[in-house]
């Protein structure tokens, strides 16, 4: 048996997240019905991680085992051929059979997105979350720097996550804010806020996302984010972000070489 491991970017619009669920309509189901035919297997894959319904992803890594001898460099058009046009297969090579997608991550980055203007923009809509009011960019920095470092993020995950610990390491969070230049009708600033850790809980980015908005709306002082971690209770902190501004951006591995 090989074991094949592939880059998937996805439009999580349509769906109800990355793993499979009896309702069906995810991207696993898609992905494994899809390489089902073009081997002509039962073919299971294992994700890197799970996206929540209407997240996308730039970086989906996933393996499967499998007897096909399709060439590496065959894999990825002739998967793409099958999937629908909101699921692209990017890269596809084999490696060893320990290859884990999930347990060899190394490192993971979610890239959250806000369109800080009057006016949305329709035509991204399904990719940034609209925000019309203004918002303090540098309040939302300094509340970011609490979260580096390892922590208990109990109070910024959601009350129904299942992990037996909520520590987690965060080794980078980071907030850029560039001026919206080509559009004088939607002129306004494009926030991205990078969060690279070692692992992340239910809705975890979603949460800090939803506090740092409040943050920046002057509700909370940027100290209040350590004021929050240190509770260890979801009350505390601020709502959950919605879904369609998330993205998981890239991952990284180490045992066989990383990706890109």
């Amino acid at each position: 048996m090989r074991n094949i491991r592939m880059i998937i970017s996805y439009d999580g619009t349509s769906y109800n997240g990355f793993q499979s669920q009896p309702n069906g309509n995810t991207i696993q189901d898609r992905l494994e019905h899809a390489l089902s035919r073009l081997t002509g297997e039962p073919v299971k894959i294992i994700g890197s991680g799970r996206t929540d319904a209407g997240v996308h992803a730039r970086k989906q890594v996933v393996n499967f085992s499998t007897s096909s001898r399709i060439p590496t460099e065959k894999w990825t058009k002739a998967l793409n051929s099958l999937l629908p046009e909101d699921i692209l297969a990017v890269y596809a090579d084999e490696v060893p059979e320990y290859f884990h997608a999930r347990k060899c991550a190394k490192m993971k980055t979610y890239r959250y997105t806000i369109r800080n203007s009057c006016y949305p923009d329709i035509f991204r809509r399904h990719f940034e979350y609209h925000h019309y009011t203004p918002l303090d960019h540098a309040a939302m920095r300094r509340a970011l720097a609490y979260l580096v470092g390892t922590h208990d993020f109990t109070s910024l995950c959601s009350a129904r996550s299942t992990q037996e610990s909520h520590v987690r390491t965060l080794f980078r969070a980071e907030l850029t804010a560039v001026p919206i230049m080509d559009d004088p009708i939607r002129e306004g600033t494009l926030i991205t806020i990078d969060l690279t850790g070692n692992g992340f809980l239910y809705n975890m980015v979603r949460i800090i996302v939803g506090t740092l908005i409040q943050i920046g709306e002057g509700k909370r002082t940027s100290e209040s984010m350590g004021l929050i971690l240190a509770g260890k209770d979801r009350s505390l902190a601020g709502p959950t972000a919605m879904a369609h501004g998330l993205t998981l951006w890239d991952i990284k591995y180490d045992e066989i070489g990383d990706i890109t």
